[in-house]
């Protein structure tokens, strides 16, 4: 199984909107469809398609300058298709989405926020090395690895 992270084009959009969450999962996360929307209208945010050998199997959203600041990256939405998660796509996708955050020169910050009743999230973030800092306005908690002082 190779997982990879590929652009958003006329031939995969569809397929990554039509994606859906469990219902105990749904409102804990946007639809790949607005997220997908937003990305066409806003420059900073880039859409990853996230492809399992060559089918679509998640969507990646990450923005390049989170809250107007230079350095600091934010990602935004992280799904993987509910009938194929529990089988290793979302962390190789997660290690995939962070190295490529990582290519950018000015990177210093990487920020994801999520629900903070979202247990397994939690877990899955601090895996990577995300560390909580606590909860933001909008009552997510917030979570981030500090690349540069």
């Amino acid at each position: 199984m190779t997982i990879s992270l590929r652009d958003v084009t006329e031939h995969n959009f569809e397929a990554l909107m039509d994606m859906e969450l469990p219902e105990h999962q749904r409102d804990l996360l946007h639809s790949n469809a607005y997220s997908i929307a937003q990305a066409r209208f806003y420059d900073v945010f880039v859409p990853r398609a996230i492809y399992q050998d060559e089918r679509p199997a998640g969507f990646a959203l990450y923005n390049r300058e989170d809250d107007g600041r230079p350095g600091c990256y934010g990602i935004y939405r992280f799904m993987v298709d509910y009938p194929l998660q529990s089988q290793g796509i979302g962390r190789r996708a997660m290690e995939l989405l962070i190295a490529e955050i990582k290519t950018q020169p000015d990177v210093a910050l990487i920020n994801i926020c999520y629900h903070p009743r979202n247990e397994r999230a939690s877990a899955f973030y601090r895996s990577f090395g995300f560390v909580e800092i606590g909860i933001d306005c909008n009552h997510e908690m917030v979570a981030e690895i500090r690349l540069h002082p």
